[in-house]
């Protein structure tokens, strides 16, 4: 047996324990990477496709900092649509279609190919522990293996229970079993546990469905990417195609309904707000007499089809009947009903913002165990938590993201202070900068702070110099670039913009509504020859600093004006027992959060805005 001491055991392989695993190595740790199977690595257990809106600007930031998820979703897609263009920049969101199997196997590849890391195909029933410090993992066959740090990833398997109609048996997800032992030791250890609920629809046969009943959705015709390196760009994709349930289809999903989990009350855990069931959509939308469903291919060649929008608990002969009621569904065959599933998960407030525990040091909780849901919000978490681990365990100082750096900092922001009672999933409107957040800067953003770490490459930092500078020079060219009445009103004429009397500049006419650079630049031939040098990254990046810069130095303002607050470090110094003038449910949450700084108290769920002003006054403000 490996009778070595790792600097970091990673429990699970899904998204988060990927990410977490490859980060520690390639900064230099010895990595375990324990899973129940090895072969369901980074297994996508829901719906084929990563990315999405704000989920995609998540990505995106991964893959700047040196993440893997990027680069693998880009080797394996088979669709890529960037949502959102019809808005403004912060809104584009991008989001490929992947091969499931083909998306597994890269991870899995990717991460035997990586310097530093071993596995361990076994279940872990527990921790070890030494002075209040996590040192090890226990098997269920009883081998311990030492390390100085533990990252947990556990997913769905904690104590996991499966739901289909009265049927319900327990498994970390279809066809695997669940983990248990780690929830009960953590009680012990005085950590709070909850229970969570999320669902999958059924898979159907490809070669059972009439494509002609349906709309199709195709990729976009100049596909992007989500890497910021020269990963391969999309020459051929598959199509997805969009129907729609209808009142026979409600009818008899209705008919399921006394023997549904969650309406009898079997299912105790909160399911994810933003993605319920068809049966709860039909419940809760009485008034609507359809919704969309979703048909997506899972691979480039499998026949095998997700169902997206059609998650259910019901009887498999309710699920089976309703669909077959869909246009186009009318002979589909089957693969596998759709489940609810229950699972344990660990209140985030437990957690600092390193994602290292408060109970017990050197372990880390990343991904479904602590309240979220999706694949990128799992994989953020882990590249956070692998950073961390790899940092605490080598003396460096923690990695902490602000919420004006990067979504992913606003997501553990979210949880660690203000917590989740159901699956939290990401949204721009989460996000109070999101202006700043977007996904077309995350390499600008935050490669350089990767790169400081030792994880981003020295290929990602010399492409990110780049780009600086040619949009900076692009950006001064638009500025000084003359554009004469006559070149350019016979244009704005057509289009319905105003026309101009006399000589303008370039960014003028970009900052108004409805024209942007590429059409600018086919009208003028000139501007056309004086962009043509510059990479098409730095050409967008220029335009969106030239038409919001006002927006962007508000911004710009606004976070600066928010991190005075977060310069203000308080913990260790006030007793806040003493302080009568806080609220009680103030003090109750100061005293359980523990924040680090005054602006990270003001963002906890029940500290008012007077409660902060009490603050400021006995920190001598």
């Amino acid at each position: 047996m490996q009778q070595e001491e790792y600097d970091v055991i990673v429990v699970g392989a899904g998204h988060a324990g990927c990410e977490a695993a490859a980060a520690a190595a390639n900064m230099g740790s010895k990595v375990l990477l324990v899973t129940m199977n090895m072969n369901t690595i980074a297994q996508m257990s829901c719906n084929p496709a990563m990315g999405g809106v704000a989920k995609g600007q998540i990505v995106r930031e991964v893959d700047a900092l040196g993440g893997q998820s990027g680069l693998i979703t880009d080797r394996t897609m088979i669709q890529f649509r960037m949502l959102n263009r019809s808005k403004g920049p912060a809104m584009w969101s991008p989001r490929a279609q992947s091969d499931r199997m083909r998306f597994a196997e890269e991870w899995r590849l990717t991460l035997e190919q990586t310097p530093n890391v071993d596995f361990w195909q076994e279940a872990v029933m527990g921790l070890v522990i030494d002075n209040n410090t996590v040192v090890g993992v226990k098997t269920q066959l009883g081998i311990e293996f030492r390390g100085k740090a533990v990252v947990l990833t556990n997913g769905t398997f904690l104590n996991g229970l499966i739901h289909i109609g009265e049927k319900q048996f327990g498994g970390g997800r279809a066809a695997e079993s669940r983990s248990t032992g780690i929830t009960e030791q953590l009680k012990e250890l005085g950590f709070e546990a909850g229970r969570m609920k999320t669902g999958t629809p059924p898979r159907v046969d490809g070669r059972s469905l009439d494509y002609s009943k349906m709309e199709e959705q195709a990729g976009d015709e100049v596909p992007s990417k989500f890497s910021y390196l020269d990963t391969p760009v999309l020459a051929k994709q598959r199509p997805c195609y969009i129907t729609y349930t209808n009142p026979e289809v409600h009818e008899i999903l209705k008919e399921g309904f006394e023997k549904s989990p969650m309406f009898q009350g079997r299912i105790k855990g909160l399911g994810p707000r933003y993605c319920p069931s068809v049966e709860d959509k039909i419940n809760r939308f009485a008034d609507k007499d359809r919704h969309q469903i979703f048909v997506e291919p899972e691979g480039w060649s499998t026949v095998e089809v997700y169902v997206n929008g059609f998650s259910s608990s019901l009887p498999e002969d309710v699920q089976y009947r309703a669909l077959r009621k869909i246009a186009g569904f009318e002979n589909a065959k089957m693969f596998r009903p759709g489940y609810a599933i229950e699972y344990d998960f660990f209140p985030p407030t437990q957690l600092q913002l390193t994602l290292e525990t408060k109970r017990i040091q050197n372990l880390y909780f990343a991904g479904q165990i602590n309240g979220t849901t999706g694949y990128e919000e799992a994989a953020c978490q882990g590249l956070m938590a692998g950073i961390n681990a790899h940092n605490k365990v080598h003396g460096k100082a923690p990695f902490v993201l602000k919420r004006s750096e990067a979504y992913i900092g606003v997501l553990i922001d979210d949880l660690v202070n203000k917590g989740t009672d159901e699956p939290y999933r990401m949204f721009t409107s989460r996000a109070e900068h999101r202006l700043l957040l977007r996904q077309d800067n995350a390499d600008l953003r935050l490669t350089p702070l990767g790169y400081e770490l030792g994880l981003a490459s020295e290929e990602r930092m010399q492409r990110v110099r780049e780009k600086e500078q040619q949009t900076q020079e692009v950006a001064k060219l638009l500025k000084n670039f003359g554009i004469e009445p006559q070149e350019i009103n016979g244009w704005l004429t057509e289009i319905g913009s105003a026309v101009i009397s006399e000589k303008t500049r370039a960014v003028n006419l970009l900052r108004r509504p409805g024209i942007d650079l590429p059409a600018l630049a086919r009208v003028l031939p000139g501007l056309t020859l004086a962009l043509a040098p510059y990479r098409p990254d730095a050409l967008e990046q220029a335009e969106i600093l030239v038409k919001y810069e006002a927006y962007l130095e508000k911004e710009h303002q606004q976070a600066a004006r928010v991190q005075e607050l977060e310069n203000f470090v308080i913990q260790g110094r006030l007793d806040y027992t003493a302080m009568p003038a806080l609220s009680h449910e103030a003090r109750e949450k100061l005293l359980k959060v523990k924040p680090e700084t005054l602006g990270q108290a003001s963002r906890i769920s029940g500290v008012s805005p007077a409660d902060v002003s009490v603050l400021m006054v006995y920190l001598g403000r």
